[in-house]
């Protein structure tokens, strides 16, 4: 059994992957982010997907579990998405600030309007595994106050760091059900770089014109892969106590408006992310990086949609094994 489920883990680790690199290729090759930068947490995306196919039904079960990258039997698949969910919220997502690691807000929050019910077992999968705060909210009489109720939870739950996930207008009278997710990750660099030493230079965009951006830089030893296309940088944040190691992964496409094919290209061979990760540092003389602050902003489900995932966002949506009774909403 115990074999098994690693097994499942492992399964669901590399679906996960693929899932993050199929994002990844439709951001990049959607017009409208065209001249945008763009930042998104597949991982938070994945979690909420998955607690959303644990109450999903019939064929809107199906498109889910296609979406975040299930081949196999469906249960099995199930249950190999529940149990990474779980190692990934309890374990990796763990605030790591007090044993001196990066600072990690990780919540998980389900509303369901006052006139619905949790069926238990979804409640006591959502709360044992996916440690999600549930809540009664009142959509149909109060949508503005329900969002607000949504906001506020999120504001407690990260401590302040996030205040809102529901813009004005995201919900309305029609709303039964918010599935809400927020990530907050800040963490110090394992080598820090001397800010004296920063100096500003050409960086280039993709849309072939260049502009002047202040670049830090080092001569350290670097975690670097370089092949002929591409270089890949590895970028270790400050190790806590409990031994868990993250780090920022830059990759930089040999050809200044390669970034699309190569989006392309890891979305269809997604395995091969695995193999370009650098391992040992190497020389690299003068070491420059491009000082940056992304901010972004996406509708999630046109996203998701565009992936094929149709059924849990009309109003057709089979969410029998969430919510009593069990009729069609839409999230």
């Amino acid at each position: 059994m115990a074999t098994t489920l690693a097994t499942d883990v492992r399964l669901s680790i590399a679906q996960q992957t693929r899932f993050a690199l199929r994002l990844a290729s439709a951001i990049s090759s959607n017009p409208e982010f065209a001249a945008t930068n763009a930042v998104y947490s597949p991982l938070s995306l994945h979690v909420g997907l998955s607690l959303v196919a644990a109450g999903a039904g019939g064929a809107t079960r199906e498109q889910l579990l296609a979406t975040l990258g299930s081949t196999g039997k469906e249960g099995e698949e199930a249950e190999g998405l529940h149990a990474l969910a779980e190692q990934v919220v309890q374990l990796v997502l763990a605030d790591a600030s007090s044993a001196g690691g990066p600072r990690v807000a990780f919540a998980n929050g389900i509303f369901v309007d006052a006139s619905l019910a949790l069926k238990a077992s979804f409640q006591e999968l959502a709360v044992r595994t996916y440690k999600a705060d549930v809540q009664s909210a009142d959509f149909q009489t109060k949508p503005v106050e329900a969002a607000g109720q949504v906001n506020s939870w999120v504001e407690k739950a990260t401590k302040g760091l996030i205040k809102d996930i529901l813009p004005q207008g995201s919900v309305d009278n029609t709303t039964r059900l918010v599935l809400g997710n927020a990530l907050y990750f800040k963490g110090d660099w394992h080598e820090k770089f001397d800010a004296s030493k920063t100096k500003d230079d050409m960086f280039h965009l993709l849309d072939g014109s260049s502009v002047q951006t202040p670049y830090i830089s080092t001569t350290n030893k670097q975690y670097i892969l370089s092949t002929d296309n591409l270089k890949i940088l590895k970028l270790p944040y400050h190790q806590g106590g409990d031994k868990r190691q993250f780090s920022m992964y830059i990759l930089l496409p040999k050809a200044r408006d390669g970034f699309g094919s190569l989006a392309k290209r890891l979305s269809t061979e997604p395995s091969l992310i695995e193999s370009l990760l650098p391992t040992k540092k190497v020389e690299v003389g003068q070491f420059k990086l491009p000082k940056f602050k992304i901010s972004f902003g996406f509708d999630a489900s046109d996203l998701l949609k565009g992936l094929g995932l149709q059924l849990p966002f009309s109003p057709g949506a089979d969410l029998s094994e969430m919510v009593d009774p069990p009729v069609a909403h839409n999230l």
